[in-house]
């Protein structure tokens, strides 16, 4: 495909990752997918090893695998390669060919994965993926299953309730969460890991917590005069947002 023909192309479609296709062309994606990967803690090297990429929309993740040497990359999607409800395959399959990728695909739901169907892998990667699932761990018990024996899980998810220390979860029953009737469970981070323990994960790292305020819970307290004070139960629902960010961990499987 020519220059001025992948341009065009890629004008036409709406993207979710932010791909370098080359030739000075990136898809204009919502999401800074170069920026997310240096939280992600992904091997620099990943030559020899098969890589299980769930929930792989555009692809940028896969096609990052494959360049880090990764022998063979398969990318899964059901609910935005379907393009009924948000994105398409389109981006996939564009970028692909224009980076000549060897990245398989199978169209699978991740409630669908099993080694029957797709075999198992070294690493997988089940990014932004947890937190819209009705059943997280069933599915995190078929994503154990398709990691290999002495393989690595790689899982970066929204969490809530970052004040509880013990294992947690908010439930949104309907749109609570950002307007989005697909978001369902915000694990807390000890609600993550125990969960990933529970489905036969032997060892679990906490790589990193990114909260979507910073610090800005403690100048809030402050500006109200009430650092160092104990917040009443009445005051959780204005502070909700700032107990909430994204969570990363690398979860091995002996």
């Amino acid at each position: 495909m020519r220059e001025e023909e992948l341009r065009k192309a890629v004008a036409e479609i709406e993207w979710w990752h932010t791909i370098d296709l080359g030739h000075g062309i990136v898809t204009p994606g919502k999401d800074n997918s170069p920026e997310k990967l240096r939280f992600l803690g992904i091997p620099e090297r990943l030559d020899g090893r098969s890589v299980l990429d769930i929930g792989a929309w555009d692809g940028f993740f896969s096609f990052e695998a494959e360049r880090r040497g990764a022998a063979r990359v398969l990318a899964t999607d059901s609910f935005a390669w379907e393009g009924t409800n948000v994105g398409s395959k389109k981006g996939f399959e564009l970028a692909r060919s224009a980076l000549s990728s060897k990245v398989e695909d199978r169209h699978l739901d991740p409630t669908e994965l099993s080694p029957e169907a797709i075999g198992t892998f070294d690493v997988v990667l089940f990014l932004g993926v947890l937190y819209h699932l009705r059943d997280p761990l069933g599915v995190l018990e078929r994503v154990a299953s398709v990691t290999a024996p002495g393989g690595l899980c790689i899982v970066e998810t929204f969490v809530d309730l970052l004040h509880v220390r013990q294992p947690a979860a908010a439930f949104y029953p309907f749109a609570e969460l950002n307007d989005d009737p697909t978001n369902w469970f915000g694990f807390n981070p000890a609600g993550a890991e125990a969960a990933l323990r529970a489905v036969g994960f032997s060892r679990v790292e906490r790589v990193g917590v990114d909260r979507d305020a910073g610090g800005s819970v403690r100048r809030l307290l402050t500006a109200a005069g009430m650092a160092g004070a104990r917040l009443k139960r009445r005051d959780r629902p204005v502070l909700a947002p700032f107990e909430r960010g994204r969570l990363v961990l690398h979860a091995y499987k002996q």
